[in-house]
């Protein structure tokens, strides 16, 4: 069969043969239809990922949609790091997949999956989140961050502030949900729109995130209460210098959420709502297309507008 090889951590993937998938206890090898190229696949291709093993070949791809044995298709989740899904086929264990209702478009579920998974997760399953908090999310003119507004909205959020560095996408974010928007940077228009939120949903990190931090912290009207800051991307740093302060003299914790935080069970678990979000049009990501044998150039050339880059069959 044909697949995306990378060879080299310092190299781009190749289309060319590879051996056929060998299914393991529980799996069945499906057919892929529709894999994105998320930044969890980059760190994956690139070794940076703090799951990898620095295993090589491998084939990058961490999800899909598929067509099944039985003739179904349906999105799924790969648990290897070496046998992704940019393959004409691979091995899935069927119970970390969800049917596609009838007339689903398999290229709108496999973009929008990743990017809505980590925003409803981190809401679902790292805080006590309930209906009615106040959400702000740092980083949301990316895939992810523009998903995180319209997922918090969908799981009962009252209000969502969108921050974010492109004024042109920040502002189409309150045709999303959101309630008000602040530049990314201004800590000060940050601190007058979301001073009193509960939860900060965090894309961002290093040095900007530790601004908001002490700008956020500084504002709110009753320093003890709770605000839980969730660190889920870092796209500005992988270190940020919280100062002791912000901990100690407010009710602020803070979490992490991702693969090792939250583990698989919970992910699959989470899965059939995600995919019903998806489907039934709550939550929309922008996508691009390119067939998969044209993967290698596809890697390196930039996708606009926040979309999310599919690679199809």
């Amino acid at each position: 069969m044909k697949a995306a090889v990378i060879s080299d951590f310092d190299r781009a993937p190749r289309w060319q043969e590879f051996p056929e998938p060998e299914p393991g206890p529980s799996e069945e090898v499906v057919d892929v239809v529709a894999a994105a190229l998320h930044p969890r696949v980059r760190s994956q291709a690139d070794g940076s990922h703090y799951t990898s093993a620095g295993v090589l070949p491998l084939v990058p791809g961490v999800d899909g949609v598929g067509r099944f044995a039985d003739g179904s298709l349906r999105y799924f989740a790969t648990a290897s790091d070496t046998r992704g899904t940019m393959a004409e086929r691979t091995a899935v264990d069927p119970r970390a997949s969800v049917p596609l209702r009838e007339g689903a478009d398999p290229v709108a579920v496999a973009a929008a999956v990743n990017p809505v998974m980590s925003s409803w997760v981190a809401l679902r399953r790292r805080i006590d989140f309930r209906p009615g908090g106040k959400v702000l999310v740092l980083g949301a003119t990316g895939a992810s961050g523009r998903a995180a507004v319209q997922v918090a909205k969908l799981l009962g959020a009252a209000s969502v502030v969108a921050s974010g560095r492109d004024a042109t996408r920040l502002g189409a974010l309150l045709d999303l949900g959101a309630d008000a928007v602040a530049p990314l940077g201004d800590t000060a228009a940050l601190a007058a729109a979301a001073s009193d939120v509960d939860v900060v949903l965090d894309y961002v990190w290093g040095a900007p995130t530790a601004d908001a931090m002490r700008a956020l912290v500084t504002a709110r009207h009753e320093r003890g209460a709770r605000l839980d800051w969730v660190a889920i991307g870092s796209t500005a740093g992988q270190d940020a210098p919280i100062p002791s302060a912000a901990l100690r003299a407010s009710g602020l914790t803070i979490v992490g959420s991702g693969q090792g935080s939250v583990g698989r069970a919970a992910f699959v678990a989470e899965l059939p709502g995600i995919v019903e979000a998806i489907t039934s049009g709550a939550v929309v990501t922008d996508t691009a297309t390119r067939p998969m044998s044209e993967v290698e150039s596809a890697w390196s050339q930039p996708v606009g507008g926040g979309a999310r880059l599919v690679l199809t069959t």
